[in-house]
């Protein structure tokens, strides 16, 4: 779904993503932005007979006799996939897709059919998000056939990108974004959001309801190349006296597509079975919540603290453009059965580990371990922050500087006098956090030893290592041999040993996953 700002119809243009029926659409014509009526057009939506009794009763009326009124028995399966989001989703079906006989339908529901993986594939990805967008649909009072719309738009895919800019599950282009309040800047995009896309599709898809008198199928249509193209063609049938409905209106080729597609997801879900399909099981169930975080996070440290892959978290906020979040309060989502592990460790998260960023442009001369130095930061971690492979910079090109985000230090009359026990010099590649943490001691203290009002470091500079406790790791000293525990992560892990998580996956050639069982020789300070 997506659409330039102006009335004209812009070129539509594809691309497949599986087996050459699924589209990226990449066209439509501009919306009115949100209007007062959109309250009025839910009203009207939730004053009709309930979408959900409706569709008990179509589902009934099938299960006991088929299209051409013969009895039928209630297959298995059927009684199985109730129970299940499918089964959720088939009660919920509004626009009685099984009564609708037409050849684009047709070739469509045989395209699909035609490819067995099909959704074996898409629903490993819609099974993150489907369930949000059936809880929303059926709060709004909405057909859930909509639920099926992102398989159409982008095989429920949150990092799709269209030919056209278009992006998101729901493929909103940036001006129709910025129209229904999706923000893009250089850190997020909301139009990738699962939660901030949906709320704007299902208000979109609302307010082409009532612009369309009702009319679903019209609605549709207009979600793809946009309500100015359709509400023309309407006209000129008008004109020409012919029927005005979604069927008889000439629309561009990818529309007179986009409803069929949709039509024919619903009829091979509304009867599986009679199609050769399988459906994998989809629970019924959320598959995750919402945690408020109110300062920036690093997203691989916050998959660390749920202790789930980066990827599976990065998936669930797809949103966030870089590497962490975007500056000031923000909603992370977290598989509900990693939401109070999360929670508990994102407060227990030590100071020192908070880290805050900054942005950094490239300059005639820079090397990237001139960079780090300059602005104390460890050469390593500016690498993998920005997902560097190479140390090769363009000039012009932006970096992410990522800081130690601790408190500044308290005045000294406030705490007792440090005592330095030994002193340290700067080394290329050294920052506050990774020196503090080397030592045992906090970065707070390390600033405050050494009247340090910024985190920059030079190489070859002399700092007070304060405390004669905070020795150094003891090279000489035997390594410990852990075994991993149901319920460990690399934070807990570090946590228990006072050892830096970087230097336990250097010395472990880990990733961020851990197994129970699993052997970790741990070099204790």
């Amino acid at each position: 779904m997506r659409f330039s700002v102006s009335h004209s119809i812009s070129s539509c243009r594809t691309l497949l993503l599986i087996a050459g029926f699924v589209v990226l659409a990449g066209c439509q014509t501009a919306p009115h932005g949100p209007t007062s009526g959109q309250t009025e057009a839910r009203a009207d939506v939730r004053s009709k007979p309930t979408f959900r009794e409706r569709g008990r009763d179509i589902l009934l009326l099938r299960n006991a006799k088929g299209n051409n009124g013969v009895s039928r028995p209630r297959s298995e399966l059927e009684t199985h996939t109730t129970r299940t989001l499918w089964g959720r989703i088939r009660q919920g079906f509004l626009l009685d897709p099984t009564a609708i006989e037409n050849a684009r339908i047709d070739r469509q529901r045989l395209a699909f059919a035609s490819e067995p993986r099909y959704f074996e594939l898409t629903s490993k990805r819609s099974e993150r998000y489907l369930h949000y967008v059936v809880e929303q649909l059926d709060e709004r009072g909405m057909p859930l056939e909509l639920a099926l719309l992102p398989f159409v738009e982008s095989g429920y895919n949150p990092m799709a990108l269209s030919r056209s800019q278009a992006a998101g599950i729901w493929q909103f282009i940036p001006s129709t974004g910025a129209v229904f309040s999706l923000r893009q800047d250089s850190w997020y995009d909301g139009r990738r959001d699962i939660t901030a896309s949906t709320a704007a599709a299902l208000d979109y898809l609302t307010k082409l309801n009532q612009m369309f008198d009702g009319d679903w199928l019209l609605a549709v249509a207009a979600y793809n190349c946009g309500e100015g193209c359709v509400g023309r063609a309407i006209e000129a049938n008008r004109a020409r006296g012919l029927p005005t409905d979604y069927w008889h209106l000439d629309l561009p080729y990818e529309t007179m597509n986009y409803v069929p597609k949709l039509l024919a997801l619903s009829q091979i879900i509304e009867s599986p079975e009679l199609h050769g399909t399988i459906l994998p099981d989809l629970a019924d169930s959320p598959y995750f919540a919402a945690v408020t975080i109110e300062r920036q996070l690093d997203l691989h440290k916050a998959a660390e603290l749920a202790d789930i892959p980066a990827e599976d978290f990065i998936k669930l906020n797809p949103g966030f453009k870089q590497r962490v979040t975007a500056p000031g309060a923000y909603q992370l989502l977290v598989p509900v059965d990693r939401v109070e592990q999360f929670s508990t460790a994102l407060a227990e998260l030590p100071e020192e580990e908070h880290l805050s960023f900054q942005r950094y442009t490239v300059r005639a001369g820079d090397t990237l371990s001139q960079i780090a130095s300059r602005h104390g930061v460890a050469l390593g971690a500016l690498r993998e922050v920005n997902q560097l492979d190479t140390s090769m910079l363009r000039i012009g090109q932006e970096l992410m500087l990522p800081y130690s985000a601790s408190s500044p230090a308290a005045p000294a009359a406030a705490q007792p006098a440090m005592v330095a026990s030994r002193s340290y010099q700067v080394r290329s590649g050294d920052n506050l956090w990774e020196i503090a943490r080397r030592h045992g001691i906090s970065v707070a203290s390390l600033k405050q030893q050494n009247m340090l009002t910024t985190p920059a470091l030079q190489v070859g500079q002399t700092l007070e290592i304060p405390g004669p406790a905070s020795a150094p790791s003891n090279p000489d000293r035997e390594p410990v041999v852990y075994t991993v525990k149901p319920g460990d992560s690399l934070f807990s892990i570090s946590r228990q040993f006072n050892i830096a998580i970087d230097r336990i996956r250097e010395h472990n050639h880990l990733g961020t996953h851990l197994q129970p069982g699993q052997q970790l020789t741990l070099r204790i300070p």
